[in-house]
């Protein structure tokens, strides 16, 4: 299970680029739950996962992942217990060595590394197998360099190794976004299937309003360092991507309406 309680995060503070990026989010995901962040940019949707991942510390709040608090864990650490995609297919191995070397590494994550023993004969049948069910042909290129590979292809396999170990959280950053609409949609039906299989315990940004609505259980909104929906169970079932689009509409009407409440009321203090 993971659970954030009050984080809040500021960069640059006391600075004229002061950004209030997290104000105070509190959230919880039970176990094999598989929720999607959504908001305007800037929402701080990204900033929640860079968070739970410890590419930053935060300065307020907690953060609770498989019963240990991992708040003050610095990232090598929390590695042990997260999978991650990214954005970039590109990111998160390394291009001039093959498909079965960078899944070897995959697998010793959180272990020393090597690969002396790791790609015996057994290893390498295991590591066809898994590719197999992915249907780009690539169990016959495991020994290609990855970095030949397409960006679809790359990303289904950054995919495979995330969750490799069952990885008790697995965050996917826009992880479709770079790729072309059919490869985007392969790799977000690969995700969906591989979520439900392994029963992961999952926490994705995106875009994709469609995708919102068609791979997570959950779906939690977030605008301006704040989440301001958070719409599950029943109600996720028949949530529809016109429902999203107004509830994004009603957030911005509030925004105006503030602002505009702001200019009348301000000056009198002035």
């Amino acid at each position: 299970m993971l659970e954030l309680n009050n984080v809040k995060k500021t960069f640059f503070p006391g600075t004229p680029n002061e950004v209030q990026a997290l104000r105070g989010i509190s959230m919880k995901l039970e176990d094999g739950c598989f929720a999607a962040i959504i908001g305007t940019n800037g929402s701080g949707k990204s900033t929640s996962l860079n968070a739970v991942a410890g590419s930053f510390m935060v300065d307020s709040g907690q953060i609770h992942l498989d019963g240990h608090d991992i708040t003050k864990w610095p990232e090598y650490r929390r590695a042990s217990l997260i999978g991650r995609v990214f954005q970039n297919p590109f990111a998160g191995t390394a291009a001039e060595m093959t498909i079965a070397e960078n899944i070897v590494l995959s697998m010793r994550r959180g272990k020393t590394r090597g690969l002396g023993l790791a790609l015996n004969r057994r290893i390498r049948e295991e590591i066809k197998e898994r590719i197999r069910p992915l249907n780009m042909g690539l169990e016959t290129r495991i020994d290609n360099p990855i970095g030949t590979l397409s960006g679809g292809q790359r990303q289904a396999l950054t995919l495979l190794m995330a969750t490799w170990l069952r990885p008790k959280l697995l965050l996917l950053d826009e992880h479709t976004a770079a790729l072309d609409p059919k490869s985007a949609a392969q790799v977000a039906v690969l995700t969906k299937e591989i979520i439900e299989r392994e029963k992961l315990t999952a926490l994705m940004v995106t875009h994709s309003m469609q995708q919102a609505v068609q791979l997570p259980h959950r779906i939690i909104m977030m605008h301006k360092g704040q989440i301001v929906e958070d719409i599950y169970g029943e109600r996720k079932a028949r949530v529809k991507v016109a429902d999203l689009m107004n509830a994004f509409d009603r957030v911005r009407r509030r925004d105006l309406f503030d602002a505009s409440v702001a200019e009348q009321v301000l000056p009198q203090f002035a």
